[in-house]
């Protein structure tokens, strides 16, 4: 008897964390808040004196500026949005959609209660002799820090259920967090109070959030669990990538890896036969058609196209082009509980970088502008890297819809995926930095090294495999 009331204390006690969590963080951000507000002297000398240590070690060194600088990254206000749609993409995909709805609630409302919190206090930001990075708005309470921690906080609370996932997320989110809190003092835009109050409002609202969720569950009739079990224990075989399923990449790994050498080898021999025929009167001497084309685009030239095209340019080089692969293989993972789709862009992008780079250095062509971009990297024209990689990824995507997603809606997708590649191909050709010849070349590796993946690594589509199910009509 004495057993089984010391285990439902127990129970009751863990159950009761995100009250006692939010209690606390409650009374001590309000004690924040009123230090800040009456702008009590010996924590605004605080303030300004660790300011002043932090940004002098800062600013004297470029290497950690930069560090610093991409770790902060992981709370700005691209980044988090980013995670939180692909983390309710994956949970849509899993059929789990008000954990869904529960991860946009949550993350959406911290960002709305700090810009209310801000505009409340006006805080100024602190003044630092070197300006690092710069930032607009009120100081009070840091944006970075409560988005971070609202963010990555209800991230792990749900996908936490899984219990292996949260020995592996908690030390690693609590990272993340303090982190972020920390380059924003050392980078000048934030006061260590601002840090200390986004941190104790981002834990106020997550803890705030999670008890509305765990009395929904309740109300529901859904069994009640401690939350530091997570959120949603009844969904963990949903959450995970394979669903408890053994992992099979490939059967003849061996073999698979020898076809995809061999082909590897033949695709680059054939790019050096191609790039050795038009290069053949010089790397400096296009062919007449080439130059015709490259001319004729040139005359196409007007300041808004020209405003078009960087905008292009900024979102289709290699940092774009990675995002976009993350998220193309988080998607498949959620949709097929598979690793072959994701074994499908990331060869096929590991080989074209490769293909791309080797080529370039023996083939050695010239660009076709006399006056080119400044930011252009080193290498040469013959193939373009941009259209290659954006045309293997958009194959890659389109192969994958085609063959695990049902519905009318596929052929809307797929000619939007496509029609990327022939946007970037367009603005290499616009802003004078690849010749026609260079775009086919791209053409012809891009689509016979993604076709050689896709044959060596999909496989047969299993009986039990998830697929994207068709949505539902109008009516039905």
């Amino acid at each position: 008897m004495r057993q089984t009331v010391a285990t439902a204390e127990r129970f009751a006690l863990r159950s009761a964390v995100s009250l006692v969590a939010a209690s606390a963080a409650g009374v001590a951000f309000a004690v924040v808040l009123l230090v800040v507000w009456s702008d009590w002297a010996p924590v605004r000398e605080a303030d300004r004196a660790i300011s002043v240590a932090s940004n002098g070690l800062v600013g004297s060194s470029p290497v950690l500026a930069a560090v610093l600088r991409g770790v902060t990254r992981l709370g700005d206000t691209a980044t988090l949005t980013g995670v939180v749609a692909l983390a309710a993409a994956w949970l849509l995909l899993r059929r789990r959609p008000w954990p869904a709805v529960h991860v946009v609630v949550t993350a959406a409302g911290g960002g709305l209660l700090g810009l209310v919190v801000k505009e409340l206090v006006e805080r100024v930001r602190p003044l630092v002799d070197v300006q690092v990075v710069t930032a607009a708005g009120w100081s009070f309470p840091s944006g970075h820090t409560l988005g971070s921690t609202v963010t990555w906080g209800v991230l792990l609370l749900v996908f936490g259920s899984v219990p292996r996932a949260r020995v592996v997320l908690t030390p690693l989110v609590i990272a993340v967090v303090v982190a972020v809190g920390c380059t924003r003092v050392a980078l000048g835009v934030h006061h260590a109070t601002d840090v200390l109050g986004g941190w104790l409002l981002g834990l106020l609202w997550l803890a705030l959030t999670t008890e509305v969720f765990r009395r929904w569950r309740r109300d529901r009739g859904m069994a009640e669990v401690p939350v530091l079990h997570g959120l949603v224990p009844e969904a963990a075989d949903d959450l995970r990538p394979l669903a408890g399923r053994r992992l099979h990449v490939l059967h003849g790994t061996w073999r698979t890896a020898a076809q995809l050498l061999v082909a590897w080898c033949l695709l680059l021999g054939v790019l050096f036969c191609l790039g050795s025929l038009i290069t053949a009167a010089g790397p400096d001497v296009p062919t007449s058609w080439d130059r015709a084309v490259v001319e004729w685009a040139a005359g196409w030239r007007t300041p808004s196209r020209t405003a078009v095209m960087e905008r292009v340019e900024d979102h289709s080089g290699t940092g774009p082009v990675i995002v976009a692969a993350v998220v193309a293989c988080v998607l498949a993972l959620a949709a097929t509980r598979s690793w072959r789709p994701v074994l499908l862009i990331v060869l096929g992008l590991l080989g074209e970088i490769t293909l791309f780079l080797i080529t370039t250095s023996v083939v050695d062509r010239a660009r076709p502008a006399a006056k080119l971009p400044d930011d252009l990297p080193p290498t040469s024209s013959f193939p373009s890297g941009h259209v290659a990689a954006s045309l293997v990824l958009a194959v890659s995507v389109t192969v994958l819809v085609l063959r695990y997603a049902r519905g009318w809606w596929r052929w809307p997708v797929v000619t939007v995926v496509l029609a990327v590649p022939l946007l970037v191909a367009a603005q290499r050709f616009y802003s004078g930095v690849h010749h026609p010849t260079d775009v086919l070349g791209s053409v012809l590796l891009a689509l016979s090294w993604t076709a050689v993946v896709a044959a060596t690594t999909l496989g047969p589509v299993p009986a039990d495999r998830a697929v994207v199910p068709a949505p539902p009509r109008p009516g039905s």
